[in-house]
């Protein structure tokens, strides 16, 4: 649901969160009369609070307590009432510039010394994947018809290492009664094609390619193989080794948000033993802001599809080796969090990590 703020229910909007970020406390009337200079009376910041309740921007949690955030309050705080902190994102930078020595430590180790530095700055659970492998290089694709309506993808990249993945015939083949050799005509030109067009070319950039030029005979193959590599691209491609750096848990779990031992225990579950669920969701980029140089992503509480984390917010942004990316850099806290500084401070290592990748 659109919801349009005026400028002054923007501004209490802005201010209850603010407020309700800073104090993990329910917020009242009284307390932004006193804390920040609205303008206007106690009983008109009321009224708007109790609008913004209407629409489900801020609720109760009790009926005699102060008002607090939704996780759609938090989201039209951080599309359009704040801006990332410059201040803390030139700490970032300055801390991985001095604390970090790239010509004397292994890769590991730096990602290590770049997480620790990222919740000490943040506050947050700092999250950072290993790099992905971007020198495989795909030699030879082969499409085979399996089975009437099955098809297996074969990949051979340069180093002769083989991937395969089965998938359906796109719906409107399956639909339609074509001889089996037909299909398999059909899948043997759009190979070669594919093989014309995509040989040399690193895995990662399967899922980011131009597709405008497959030939209209064979367009109803397009979106569907677009699809269909992308997703290949991507299991091909996720880390055997530990997959993520995650550093600064034990002082988030100390914020009142996780006071239930079981919501404590379903979080340390998924960082420790569940790595490849939270690997995917922080190195997917679905819609995003663009804050600097970096594409940053906001999740917000029920935003985030593992149970989990449902009451946190993830924040995560990739970065890159020249204009690939091979890893993301993530903070994970309540929901109740510096939203100014998280997302700068995401934003910033990423940028860092990219910058000393590419040298």
């Amino acid at each position: 649901m659109q919801v349009q703020l005026t400028n002054r229910q923007q501004h209490i909007l802005w201010a209850t969160v603010r407020h309700y970020i800073a104090t993990a406390e329910p917020v009242g009337s009284k307390a932004l009369v006193e804390e920040y200079n609205l303008g206007v009376s106690s009983a008109t910041i009321r009224n708007v609070m109790g609008m913004l309740e209407k629409v489900g921007l801020l609720y109760q949690p009790h009926t005699s307590a102060g008002r607090v955030p939704s996780d759609s309050g938090y989201r039209i705080y951080v599309d359009k009432l704040i801006t990332p902190s410059d201040t803390l994102a030139r700490q970032v930078e300055d801390a991985l510039q001095h604390r970090l020595k790239w010509e004397d430590w292994s890769l590991e180790a730096l990602l290590q010394g770049a997480a620790q530095i990222l919740a000490t700055l943040s506050g947050c659970i700092s999250l950072i994947t290993m790099p992905q492998n971007v020198s495989a290089q795909l030699r030879h694709l082969q499409l085979v018809q399996i089975e009437s309506g099955k098809v297996m993808l074969i990949v051979v990249t340069d180093s002769y290492e083989t991937h395969s993945a089965l998938m359906d015939l796109p719906p409107k083949r399956q639909e339609t009664q074509l001889d089996l050799e037909v299909i398999d005509r059909e899948l043997q030109i759009v190979s070669n094609f594919l093989n014309s067009h995509l040989r040399g070319r690193s895995l990662l950039e399967l899922a980011n390619l131009d597709w405008s030029q497959l030939d209209r005979e064979f367009q109803h193959y397009g979106e569907y193989l677009k699809e269909s590599l992308a997703e290949f691209s991507r299991r091909s491609l996720t880390p055997n080794t530990t997959q993520i750096m995650v550093r600064g848990v034990s002082e988030v779990l100390r914020q009142p948000e996780f006071s239930h031992l079981q919501q404590v225990q379903a979080i340390i579950q998924l960082l420790e033993e569940e790595q490849e669920q939270l690997w995917q969701l922080i190195v997917d980029e679905p819609e995003v802001e663009e804050v600097g140089k970096s594409r940053v992503t906001v999740r917000i509480g029920s935003e985030n599809p593992l149970e989990p984390i449902r009451t946190c917010s993830l924040i995560s942004s990739t970065y890159r080796r020249g204009s690939v990316p091979v890893g993301s850099v993530g903070v994970l806290g309540p929901t109740r969090l510096d939203y100014e500084g998280a997302i700068a401070v995401v934003a910033a290592a990423a940028d860092y990590l990219s910058e000393a990748l590419s040298q």
